[in-house]
């Protein structure tokens, strides 16, 4: 019988369901002989959504909506907050996920999720005792207490140096910490494109020769990059720029109607952004994990923002940029952006930028399912009893 893997996801930001999505791609192209199934966190606690109850909008819809209107101000005090209700509401999540369980019996379960592993490796242990339980990080590294990594008996799978010593520091034994050279990216970054350039460009408008950036504020834009063409449009830098603007169609819609006094091209959601960033010289745009990575496997310097506006799990993605030298790190794009370019672009800097984002070498999508197929198989096989009933579950 082939081994059952729940794979958790969440839309809140499209990286969770992008890893989940390129992990599950990469297990059929390797024939894992494995059933995967990709479970969505937030439509299992649905019924149980205060937020959705009283506001009509989904717990995870709430984060998209602070990023496409650019209302992260104040995240570092909101995540505790936001902690302690999930606290408040610990006992009808462990019903919910303990119901589930009982019902869904999985050989492993690898959580890309953060905020409820606590919730999701203890109702796992009660239903069906010793099935091994992974937490990949879909962050540069852990913002603690209570994000990703949690101090109980499970495997992590650590993209960076920094998070693997979160994790041997949480208590997590050193032989269940596991490394892998980065963050999981979708094969498509890995796919050759042989794109003729400077045609691409002239197609979209673009000047064949200009140094081009690409802005990409993730899968639902932000109105930083309305600023961004603003303070773009009001030098005479020599460069042009490429606007992902996902699915913020208004955004898109504004970016279009300005007059700008650069070449510049709009493109709303799309999923052929390695092919925009084959386009592209650097990259502009928040220190999302997802976003830095995809640019620097296309050997894209990049140029981020970290200031108070920042959510607060990505601020050590800036200082991790600036530690390995593959870009720069502005408090403000409006003022400094056109400074930071024109450092970058400087003869000799530009050089060692594509160089230093040229070593970085990531395979963890290829790497991690063989750490998957480790830790399955040395898994205790299933007994044959049966899960306890619901009301003699431990606590």
């Amino acid at each position: 019988m082939r081994p059952k893997i729940a794979l958790l996801y969440i839309d809140a930001g499209g990286g969770h369901r992008a890893a989940a999505t390129a992990l599950c791609e990469v297990i059929r192209e390797q024939q894992r002989p494995w059933d995967v199934e990709m479970i969505s966190i937030q439509d299992l606690l649905d019924p149980i959504d205060f937020i959705r109850e009283h506001t009509g909008i989904r717990f995870q819809d709430v984060y998209n909506l602070m990023l496409q209107r650019g209302w992260t101000l104040g995240t570092a005090q909101l995540i505790p907050l936001m902690h302690l209700v999930i606290r408040l509401n610990q006992r009808k999540v462990e019903d919910v996920v303990l119901r589930h369980w009982r019902g869904n019996r999985p050989d492993m379960v690898v959580s890309l999720v953060p905020h409820h592993n606590r919730a999701l490796i203890t109702t796992l242990d009660q239903a069906w005792p010793g099935t091994p339980f992974v937490t990949v990080l879909t962050d540069i590294a852990d913002y603690p207490p209570h994000f990703w990594i949690e101090p109980l008996k499970q495997h992590v799978i650590c993209g960076s140096e920094m998070a693997a010593r979160q994790a041997r520091a949480l208590g997590i034994p050193a032989d269940r910490v596991l490394r892998s050279s980065g963050m999981i990216l979708s094969p498509k970054f890995y796919h050759p494109l042989n794109l003729d350039r400077r045609a691409e460009r002239m197609r979209r408008g673009l000047h064949p020769d200009l140094p081009t950036g690409l802005v990409l504020f993730g899968g639902e834009g932000s109105t930083e990059m309305l600023r961004i063409a603003k303070a773009m449009n009001l030098v005479n830098g020599g460069v042009q720029l490429i606007f992902l603007c996902g699915r913020n169609q208004a955004l898109a819609d504004r970016l279009r109607a300005m007059q700008p006094h650069i070449p510049m091209f709009v493109q709303g959601f799309t999923r052929e952004v390695p092919h925009y960033m084959e386009l592209a010289d650097f990259f502009i745009g928040k220190p999302g994990p997802g976003s830095i990575s995809e640019a620097l496997s296309k050997r894209l310097p990049v140029i981020v923002q970290s200031n108070a506006w920042t959510m607060a799990h990505e601020r050590y993605n800036a200082e991790w940029v600036e530690q390995l030298g593959v870009g720069l790190v502005v408090r403000n794009f409006a003022t400094e952006l056109p400074g930071a370019i024109e450092r970058l672009l400087a003869p000799g800097n530009y050089e060692r930028f594509l160089a230093r984002a040229s070593e970085m070498r990531n395979s963890a999508v290829y790497e991690i399912p063989d750490m998957l197929a480790n830790i399955l198989s040395s898994a205790p096989p299933h007994s044959s009893g049966m899960p306890l009933p619901l009301a003699m579950a431990p606590r």
